[in-house]
């Protein structure tokens, strides 16, 4: 029960939490990438995930990583997000990498539109006041990929072999 209730829970929230960062802060901190690692290399073994299976994730990972550290050193990402796309592909493997990397790359696209679009009015004086705020909407600010990250992630994990193997009808029992 408590490995059902860890794979339904840690990379959802995790995914959750480099967003909400992302946006507020415009940095993912390396804890939620290092987090992530370890709640894979801790729950792959101990839901049986054979260790042929954990070497492709790594690779997976290992290639996201390679790709968005260039796309890092090109300025169009920032390191965070390198990183825990990267983290996030460990989780998917290549069963589950492509679809994940569709969705954040369009609701990234998506994002930036209406980040620009956002950039074009004025703060109201109310919400200037915010720093957060103030900094997302500066015309020199980057992009809070890590938004993107997370829902394409959270668009995905439902069809991973991690949510499919939880017996939900066995946790909502008393």
């Amino acid at each position: 029960m408590i490995l059902d209730l860890a794979r339904l829970f840690v990379f959802p929230a995790l995914m959750a939490f480099a967003a909400s960062s992302d946006l507020l802060t415009m940095t993912i901190s390396n804890r939620v990438s290092l987090l992530l690692i370890a709640g894979f290399l801790i729950l792959a073994p101990l839901t049986g995930m054979p260790l042929a299976a954990i070497g492709l994730h790594v690779v997976a990972g290992m290639a996201v990583l390679v790709v968005a550290f260039a796309c890092f050193a090109l300025g169009w990402i920032g390191g965070g997000d390198a990183k825990v796309a990267a983290a996030a592909a460990l989780w998917f493997g290549f069963d589950h990498l492509m679809p994940y990397l569709l969705f954040a790359a369009v609701f990234g696209g998506a994002l930036t539109l209406l980040m620009l679009q956002f950039r074009q009015w004025p703060l109201p004086y109310a919400l200037a006041a915010q720093p957060w705020l103030s900094r997302l909407h500066g015309r020199d600010s980057g992009i809070p990929y890590g938004i993107a990250l997370a829902l394409g992630a959270l668009m995905v994990y439902p069809q991973t072999a991690w949510v499919q193997a939880v017996d939900l009808a066995r946790l909502a029992m008393p």
